[in-house]
């Protein structure tokens, strides 16, 4: 009972230094594009001088600078959920900011009962592990696959990334050797789960881990 009542606590606290995390990367994302709107006008003014003195090259120079910054906050992702698409297309950033190879593809079906809050935590844990297990491993070899969507009356989510040596399977989870900390993930995730009813499974693989769930829809 003490023990269930310790875990509880740790996994509460996780899940409000995780929520912090993610609010901080969306308001930071949000916050470049409020400022790269605001620019705008500047950065027209700045180009239309530079063509007007033939300096074309400084020019091209120039819009390079302006479409690398602009991709840093381009929203690539569009599900129906608006704080779904910030985390997941922040994540994308980290990923593309470390050199993994994204595939995603994600739209949220009508009838979803999983709040936005508990949606955001669920993606959030899965992605940072993603991502983290990815940064372990040479660049060539990095990819991640994200799929959300409807299968038959369920909302279903798979999420794929490149991994190292597989790992061995504890009861129905798997415990990382990154501590504790990074280990609360999974259980946050299944728990989230559970609470609507569905199923979370979990596969791990010498190159690759997969997990999936399922949700019932209303």
């Amino acid at each position: 009972m003490l023990l269930q009542k310790w875990i509880d606590k740790r996994i509460e606290a996780y899940q409000s230094d995780l929520l912090q995390k993610y609010c901080d990367e969306v308001e930071s994302m949000y916050t470049k594009m409020r400022g790269w709107r605001h620019d705008y006008h500047n950065h027209i003014q700045a180009l239309q001088a530079s063509m007007a003195l033939g300096k074309y090259e400084e020019v091209n120079e120039y819009l390079r600078e302006l479409n690398d910054d602009l991709t840093q906050v381009d929203t690539t992702i569009k599900t129906g959920r608006v704080m779904i698409d910030a985390i997941l297309n922040g994540k994308l950033n980290i990923a593309a900011q470390n050199d993994i190879a994204v595939n995603a593809k994600a739209k949220i079906p009508e009838g979803t009962p999983v709040t936005d809050v508990d949606l955001c935590a669920i993606i959030g844990n899965l992605l940072d592990n993603a991502i983290e297990e990815n940064k372990s491993l040479p660049q060539e070899d990095r990819f991640l696959r994200i799929y959300i969507g409807q299968k038959n009356t369920q909302l279903y989510l798979a999420f794929t990334n490149a991994a190292g040596k597989k790992r061995d399977k504890r009861k129905s989870l798997f415990p990382s050797a990154k501590g504790i900390q990074h280990g609360l993930g999974l259980v946050r995730v299944e728990s989230l789960v559970k609470k609507y009813g569905g199923l979370f499974s979990a596969d791990s693989e010498d190159g690759g881990f997969t997990a999936e769930l399922l949700i019932p829809l209303y």
